[in-house]
This record gives structure tokens, C-alpha cells and sequence, in this order.
């Protein structure tokens, strides 16, 4: 799994942080998401994919093997 974000579509709700706080994080500043792991670990990859899935500016996205 590879993980990439999309800061310009990022509108700061956090729900990515709640979600997979080892992988996301948000930036004092701004809020924006900030992407602490490009390769999470399996353990955390179902969350990784519902934080995508909640994303309410879809600035996540989540490839598979196949198109990483």
C-alpha cells in the first residue's frame, strides 16, 4: 500500500488523524494533513482506508500494489 495526499484539497476536519493518528498527522499552522508514513505497516492499512473514505476533501489516496 502506498498513501499520497492532496494538501491543496485538505480542509483541515482532522477525521484522517482520528482515524490513523500513527499515519496522518495535521499541521499546527494550517491543520492540513500532514502524511507521517507513504507505506503504512498492514496492521494500520484498514484504517489508513477508512480515513481515506471519510476524507471529506477526498485529499487521500490509497494505491494498491498493482498501481503504486
Amino acid at each position: 500500500m502506498q498513501v499520497t495526499i492532496n494538501q491543496d484539497r485538505c480542509c483541515g476536519s482532522g477525521q484522517c488523524v482520528l482515524t490513523a493518528p500513527t499515519v496522518f498527522d495535521q499541521g499546527e499552522d494550517d491543520g492540513l494533513v500532514q502524511l507521517l508514513q507513504e507505506q503504512p505497516e498492514p496492521a494500520v492499512q484498514s484504517q489508513v482506508q477508512l480515513a481515506a473514505a471519510l476524507c471529506p476533501g477526498n485529499a487521500i489516496t490509497v494505491h494498491d500494489g498493482a498501481d503504486a
